[in-house]
């Protein structure tokens, strides 16, 4: 009996899916820019925009796209993230952040691999610098 009430509830979300009753969310982003400035030495700050973000990751994995890439193109092949400012108004979603860029994997908790996550931006689409 406890296997049958576990089963139900599946049962009952595969059938609303068949019938079409669950509200499907098409991703749909528009990347507006990238804007950088090196601020000294390996200091970097990146300003983005984005509408279509569907939470503030989607704008978090647009200003890593641009960091990694900045950092490859500077012969660097990491990056490590310092801070982000977020805003939303009007749909338009935007972020200012500052990231280190280094030759070695830095210290720091939130540091990317640039040549892994540039090649992730190409596979899911997110522009980069």
């Amino acid at each position: 009996m406890i296997r049958a009430l576990l089963i139900s509830p599946l049962l009952l979300a595969a059938c609303d899916t068949q019938t079409g009753h669950e509200e499907v969310t098409r991703f749909a982003p528009d990347y507006q820019g990238v804007e950088t400035r090196l601020l000294d030495g390996d200091l970097v700050q990146f300003t983005v925009a984005m509408t279509g973000a569907r939470e503030q990751a989607d704008l978090d994995a647009y200003v890593e796209c641009a960091a990694a890439q900045y950092a490859l193109i500077r012969g660097y092949g990491f990056a490590r993230h310092l801070r982000t400012n977020v805003n939303q108004e009007g749909g338009v979603w935007r972020a200012d952040a500052v990231y280190t860029i280094s030759p070695s994997l830095p210290r720091g908790l939130r540091k990317l691999d640039a040549e892994v996550v540039v090649a992730h931006c190409a596979e899911n689409g997110i522009p980069t610098v």
